[in-house]
């Protein structure tokens, strides 16, 4: 959704967070740097449609890190756990 600049401060006052979307396309057009197979694969541990996952911004965000990285991929299965169930 793009909100315009009154809308934004309206929001800001009712103390809402706007984050940037996130955008396919050459990794400079991005707002957060996705790895879509990375996104693939985290929407099909999640049971959710990967154009439903990118609307979790801070899960999205880590597509790109979690290669090679144990840790960050053992703190992120509660959180898919928790798309998971809240989906049914």
């Amino acid at each position: 959704m793009s909100w315009d600049a009154f809308q934004r401060e309206a929001l800001a006052e009712l103390g809402h967070v706007l984050y940037a979307p996130l955008q396919a396309g050459p990794a400079g057009a991005r707002a957060v740097d996705v790895d879509p197979v990375m996104l693939a694969r985290l929407a099909r541990a999640a049971g959710v449609e990967a154009d439903a996952l990118v609307a979790h911004a801070d899960i999205a965000g880590l597509t790109a890190t979690l290669r090679g990285d144990p840790a960050a991929k053992r703190a992120l299965w509660p959180r898919l756990r928790a798309l998971r169930g809240s989906r049914g």
